[in-house]
């Protein structure tokens, strides 16, 4: 590093550097103090042997304005760009990071493959944070191990150095191809414009080795990638213990030599979490038709009262991110990209594996995918109970399809009227914000959404008053409809938003 970067100098008036933890092929990644929101982050900046070159600064550049756009928790998260002047005259680009404390899944893997189940959460993990970039437009490029930190609070993706535009040419001025060979897919070979499919082929790879302890491919060049496409016959994971068919399907679907036949980001996340959840123990007692809300005592002639018609699925709460002022470690949350020819090298990184798990009922979410349709009459509605209809139902029902609400009926005078719960008024509004929080997290809820569904639960939890509940319950589901129609929620997200808001009068009356 050029003697002007030394420990204890302050960058654009703000950044000091603590400590060099880390280099790659094209930056070197420092550990630094924010000096304005005292915090510490990582400070990657572009090596002193590509700095003079303006192709470089642009991608440092092109890097942070990609990954800032991207708010995931498994997507290392970027705060700040800046530069920084030598005595000569030279620019030097860095990117400011948080700086995450875990262990490469390069470094994991040197210990052999991972149980199935630890190997499948991280692949779903990070085909969500893919899912998330390619909704933006943006086609990572190297989707190795080595970019994939192992945290308290989950994998992420680290380094966006190469990332692209969705349909930008693959290579570069000089027509190299950017990328480790082992995890590239054979359309880039060919020089074909970035596409999605590319990052689910190296996802494809990275779950392969994650399941067996080696690529599908093993290489180190170019040219050993393509003899090795060449010779290989086909690919199997049946030696992988208890591994569900439906994993090893999707993994070598992801492996196809012809992208139109893999699966989406979005589709593979949606599979391998499919393939966790009832293999979970906890999740699947849970799951187990066994809790249904109290039916009211026969009384005198009144209002009607419906039971709920089955049970309420609920699984464990997604981990919490970590906040950016965490202790330093010498993990670090970005690395340069790796040109042709480009030899993985390990690192010495500080182990810090947990987990976060989220107790008592109350906090429980529920395991709802996006592309799974409910059961009829698996959740209340607010208004009375309608007959299921032997007609096929829409494959994206939406709200205009849902019977007409009437209002909630008067209480009864009655002394054997039920006084509302608030215990299980509590439960549901847990199961609704559980519910908002794993939308955000699988990117099938805007950020901003989620805040001002939260906030509009809240409310109607404080609501009092006669009929003041139904009021906020009302409120809340037509906002849902309405962030549906605008496309920041996701139409089995807002089908099961709504059926969770209509849950909150029934616990009440329950």
């Amino acid at each position: 590093m050029k003697a002007s970067l030394h420990a204890g100098r302050l960058l654009a008036r703000r950044y000091r550097l603590i400590d060099q933890i880390g280099a790659g092929g094209m930056s070197v990644i420092w550990r630094a103090r924010d000096e304005v929101l005292d915090r510490i982050v990582a400070l990657k900046v572009l090596a002193p042997s590509l700095a003079a070159d303006t192709r470089f600064r642009d991608m440092v550049r092109e890097e942070a304005r990609s990954a800032a756009q991207l708010v995931h928790p498994h997507v290392t998260a970027v705060h700040d760009y800046g530069e920084t002047v030598a005595p000569d005259g030279g620019i030097t680009p860095f990117v400011v990071m948080e700086l995450l404390n875990g262990e490469e899944l390069e470094q994991r893997l040197t210990a052999g493959p991972l149980p199935w189940r630890e190997a499948v959460e991280i692949g779903a993990q990070v085909a969500e944070a893919l899912a998330a970039a390619h909704r933006l437009g943006i086609v990572h490029r190297d989707v190795t191990p080595a970019n994939v930190m192992m945290t308290q609070v989950g994998a992420k993706v680290l380094d966006f150095g190469i990332a692209t535009r969705i349909g930008a040419p693959d290579e570069d001025e000089d027509g190299g191809t950017f990328g480790t060979p082992a995890y590239v897919a054979p359309e880039r070979l060919d020089g074909a414009p970035a596409q999605p499919a590319t990052d689910v082929y190296s996802l494809g790879v990275l779950l392969f080795e994650a399941l067996t302890g080696q690529p599908p491919y093993p290489a180190d060049t170019w040219e050993q990638v393509g003899t090795a496409l060449a010779e290989a016959g086909p690919l199997s994971l049946d030696g992988v213990p208890g591994l569900p068919p439906a994993v090893a399907d999707v993994c070598l679907r992801c492996l196809a030599r012809d992208p139109r036949r893999r699966p989406t980001a979005h589709q593979l996340a949606t599979v391998l979490r499919d393939q966790l959840l009832p293999a979970d123990p906890q999740a699947a007692t849970m799951l187990a038709p066994t809790m249904t809300l109290p039916v009211a005592a026969p009384g005198p002639p009144g209002p009607a009262r419906h039971p709920v018609a089955g049970p309420i699925p609920v699984a464990a709460a997604p981990p919490v991110p970590a906040s950016d002022d965490s202790p330093a470690a010498p993990g670090s949350d970005a690395r340069g990209g790796r040109r042709r020819g480009g030899a993985r090298r390990p690192r010495s990184l500080l182990v810090v594996v947990g987990v976060v798990v989220a107790g008592g009922g109350a906090l429980l979410t529920p395991t709802l995918l996006p592309e799974r349709e409910p059961s009829p009459g698996a959740l209340p509605t607010a208004g009375p109970t309608v007959a299921p209809s032997t007609a096929p139902s829409s494959p994206h029902p939406t709200r205009t399809q849902r019977p007409p609400r009437s209002p909630r009926p008067a209480p009864a005078t009655s002394s054997a009227a039920p006084v509302p719960t608030a215990g299980g008024l509590i439960e549901a509004a847990n199961r609704m914000d559980g519910l908002i929080e794993a939308g955000l997290a699988a990117g099938q809820i805007r950020h901003d959404v989620g805040v001002d569904l939260r906030n509009l639960l809240r409310n109607a939890i404080a609501a009092t008053g006669d009929g003041a509940l139904t009021t906020a319950v009302d409120r809340l589901r037509t906002k849902i409809g309405e962030r549906q129609r605008e496309g920041s929620i996701s139409p089995g997200y807002a089908e099961r938003l709504d059926a969770a808001a209509a849950q909150l009068v029934a616990a009440q009356a329950a």
